[in-house]
């Protein structure tokens, strides 16, 4: 029982680290069930270890690998380039556990039509993925300038 215990709580603190409510060594389950003398005050690890979430979403590219592939929408979408590409944000999971597959583009003389498809990454077997969303970004080319064409979301359809 003692063993189980100790396995919970070393993923416990694990996982409480990155929020800063770790509790320090020797406070938790104590094997003669007594308390610790004087509780430490929580330090991180270390300075370098706290970092200052990204500046926007973060850019990614399909992998053209993914499993459990499905369509997702998309929440923004800005010509760019002299309207000869498409720049999307959308929220997702983070890498492994959730990749751009592929994007689908079609184009006629009223609309663009893009759908985004995503899965999980070969590489997340056996990985515990935690459940997060986090802004991503891609831009596709398309064949002809946008104009004044719509963009449509082929997810939403």
């Amino acid at each position: 029982m003692r063993m189980l215990q100790a396995t919970l709580l070393a993923g416990c603190v694990v996982l409480a680290m990155g929020c800063g409510t770790a509790m320090p060594t020797g406070q938790a389950g104590s094997p003669t069930g007594g308390q610790a003398a004087s509780p430490a005050p929580h330090t991180p690890a270390s300075a370098s270890a706290v970092t200052s979430p990204p500046k926007g979403p973060k850019p990614v590219k399909p992998t053209g690998d993914a499993v459990n592939v499905r369509k997702v929408p998309w929440q923004k979408a800005k010509p760019v380039a002299k309207g000869r590409a498409v720049q999307l944000v959308w929220s997702s999971g983070v890498e492994p556990c959730t990749v751009l597959d592929r994007v689908k583009v079609k184009e006629t003389g009223k609309t663009v039509t893009i759908t985004l498809y995503e899965g999980a990454s070969p590489k997340a077997r056996n990985v515990a993925c935690i459940m997060i969303a986090i802004e991503k970004t891609t831009t596709v080319k398309l064949k002809t300038p946008l104009g004044h064409r719509k963009i449509v979301d082929g997810a939403k359809r």
